[in-house]
């Protein structure tokens, strides 16, 4: 019987017996991490206007500066779909390598959707120990085959969308900055679906899920399972997420940051490998179109204006470069 499992060991052999072994200790980079609830914020508080949704909004503003991460309840993302999401994916990473590989035409993927690893490693800690699906949402609809999957993923992205637009706007809204700016640039055309799975690593001790990074989008809405493995950097350590099963996790991007001209923290996370047990996410990025320039919405910015395009070909020349993505600091004016 064909394995659905990637052959991390097989592929990323050079690494496994080139490496010098780094020490959790040493490094400080698995030592013991204290798991933390983040800031937990009931939307539905919106709704009720006057000191309540003033209140919200407040929270939901100082959460992003203080956290770059906080979690929603009352979100407006049903269960029943949440619930689907998450077997609909399961579903699909049960196929066999192969078909994942090579967009079998009953998975019907856009071609490229499937990643696996991290092609650009030179060293074990570079190493994502982590497969997904990553699917523009554009390229949903046209999805043919797995309709239970392309439709479930439709009705998650359409009810994201809105959450993360409206995110967005009251963010702005905070900083005493009312526009159609995110309606008129982060488009469903432009915005990617992530579905994740971190499979079970023999070597949980010297491979991430995810490595270390910032997203490079606005804003970022994850589901995730009751496992575990999130984890972020919170004054200066890293602190491990507790699972919430009601609720959705947001977090601000780099493009947020350098809008916000530092206001909103764009905070650096991973994801870590468990050595027994899977775990799967959605993640939606709420991003602008390449051509969007983004700027500070107010004055004495310490970021020169520059492209999505611009920003993305920067990250991707640097990860080829070095291994790791260098981020908004490459944009200090």
């Amino acid at each position: 019987m064909e394995k659905s499992e990637p052959p991390f060991q097989e592929f990323y052999k050079n690494l496994f017996t080139n490496h010098e072994t780094w020490k959790e200790k040493e490094n400080g980079i698995f030592d013991d991490v204290e798991e933390w609830e983040l800031p937990l914020i009931d939307l539905s508080r919106l709704h009720h206007g006057g000191w309540q949704g003033a209140d919200c909004k407040r929270e939901i503003a100082e959460a992003s500066q203080k956290w770059g991460f906080f979690q929603v309840i009352n979100h407006g993302v049903s269960s029943d779909i949440l619930e689907k999401m998450q077997c609909e994916q399961m579903k699909v990473f049960r196929k066999t390598f192969y078909e994942k590989a090579k967009n079998h035409r009953e998975l019907n993927f856009p071609t490229g959707s499937y990643r696996w690893g991290t092609p650009s490693a030179t060293c074990l800690k570079q190493l994502a120990w982590s497969e997904a699906f990553h699917v523009p949402l554009t390229d949903i609809s046209n999805m043919g085959g797995f309709t239970s999957l392309s439709t479930t993923m439709e009705q998650f992205a359409t009810m994201v969308s809105k959450l993360a637009e409206n995110l967005a706007e009251i963010l702005a809204e905070q900083l005493g900055h009312k526009s159609d700016f995110f309606k008129q640039n982060c488009l469903p055309s432009t915005c990617y679906l992530r579905m994740n799975r971190y499979p079970p690593c023999p070597i949980s001790s010297q491979v991430f899920g995810l490595m270390p990074h910032t997203d490079s989008d606005f804003l970022t809405i994850l589901h995730q399972d009751q496992i575990g493995g999130l984890q972020l950097v919170k004054d200066g350590k890293w602190i491990a997420v507790k699972p919430n099963k009601d609720a959705l996790i947001i977090n601000i991007g780099d493009l947020f940051q350098a809008w916000s001209n530092d206001v909103y923290k764009s905070v650096e996370h991973r994801v870590v490998a468990h050595k027994e047990t899977e775990r799967f996410s959605t993640a939606y990025f709420f991003c602008p179109s390449y051509d969007t320039v983004i700027q500070s919405c107010v004055e004495n910015s310490i970021y020169k204006r520059f492209s999505f395009r611009e920003f993305r070909q920067q990250v991707q020349d640097d990860v080829k470069r070095l291994g790791y993505k260098i981020g908004l600091p490459r944009f200090i004016i």
